[in-house]
């Protein structure tokens, strides 16, 4: 089993004091650390396979309301025929908040709790995660394989959330809903220095989002944010540039634009909440933030790196050759996708002994 361990990943270690961005060349102190083995044969095959048979369909799909429909319906249905791993519990979540202060809007998703005997109870800490699906599509359900590893890997509960989908509620909606549930495990007695926020692709947008809008609102910051395959530019220019030079297993930055304008809805790009690369970042927790070389969105998520690094955030940029968009969700079959998992738990783990010895200090 340990043979088909990656034994380096290719990490770019951003100090908390970089140079200028046009002074970004390998001997002006980026630490560059190359990731030394070719994609494994399920992964190349697996991308193959999604090349070849789903993006086109992805590309082809319309932006509209009934195809985003009938897209959603066939998702959630096989998403019922995926088993839960035995190693986790799922527990159905519905709060409706009828008490608390403010919106008072219902905290609807799922726990995913591990049953090792060595599982960490909620107090000691949570995982909140926030899918994806281009803010249009999924649900906790559809995100286990990725939840389920979470929590076994690192012993922690994960908090699945269901916010709000566009094009019916558009941005800001999912963020709000990702607000609630973040001072829902506050108001029940989880510090925020054990909660790690973490989410993929719009999810990953939407994590990015709720740390920069935790630090503008004043609330106490999380421990940490891990970022799969984050869509960071919803304008998706960044995609299209790269869009030109590999072509994605089955990300569409043209299909991705179109989502974008239904997820924005009469709103504007230019808003901080949404447009991370030029909205303000300070005070921000330690990122985690994992990338696949062979994805449209490694250009957003190499500049979101080096924007949370010059604005003073501890970041781990992780790369990895020959990947697809978000593939640690295919970690019951890819051993780089176990990897991956396994360095975020190890990121999860050290962000939050951080913070038990700040708190023995």
């Amino acid at each position: 089993m340990a043979a088909e361990i990656p034994s380096e990943i290719a990490v770019t270690a951003f100090p908390v004091a970089p140079p200028p961005v046009a002074a970004y060349e390998p001997e002006s102190g980026w630490t560059l650390t190359p990731y030394g083995r070719s994609p494994s044969r399920q992964s190349r095959a697996i991308s193959r396979a999604l090349r070849l048979g789903v993006r086109p369909l992805v590309n082809w799909m319309p932006g509209t309301w009934v195809s985003i429909r009938t897209l959603r319906t066939a998702i959630d249905a096989a998403a019922r025929l995926m088993r839960v791993d035995p190693r986790v519990r799922v527990e159905a979540l519905l709060d409706p908040q009828v008490e608390s202060p403010g919106p008072g809007r219902p905290i609807s998703g799922e726990w995913v709790f591990p049953t090792a005997r060595n599982a960490a109870p909620a107090q000691d800490g949570a995982i909140l995660y926030l899918h994806g699906g281009g803010y249009v599509l999924c649900s906790p359900q559809t995100h286990r394989p990725i939840t389920a590893r979470l929590a076994i890997d690192t012993g922690l509960p994960v908090l699945v959330p269901r916010y709000r989908l566009a094009p019916e509620h558009p941005f800001p909606a999912a963020l709000e809903d990702a607000l609630d549930a973040y001072r829902w495990l506050l108001a029940r007695g989880i510090p925020a220095s054990r909660i790690v926020v973490a989410g993929d692709s719009a999810g990953g947008h939407l994590s990015a989002s709720l740390a920069g809008e935790i630090c503008r609102t004043g609330l106490p910051s999380p421990a940490g944010v891990v970022l799969y395959s984050p869509w960071v530019d919803l304008t998706c220019e960044l995609s299209t540039e790269r869009d030109r030079q590999v072509a994605d297993p089955y990300i569409s930055p043209a299909a991705a634009r179109r989502l974008g304008r239904l997820v924005v809805g009469t709103g504007d790009f230019q808003d901080p909440r949404l447009a991370l690369l030029t909205c303000s970042w300070s005070n921000t927790p330690p990122f985690l933030i994992q990338v696949g070389g062979a994805e449209v969105l490694r250009p957003e998520a190499e500049r979101l790196a080096e924007i949370l690094t010059q604005a003073g955030a501890a970041c781990e940029l992780q790369v990895w050759p020959g990947q697809m968009h978000v593939f640690q969700m295919l970690n019951r079959f890819l051993p780089e996708s176990r990897a991956a998992v396994r360095e975020t738990a190890r990121f999860i783990t050290s962000v939050l002994a951080a913070d038990e010895m700040n708190a023995v200090a």
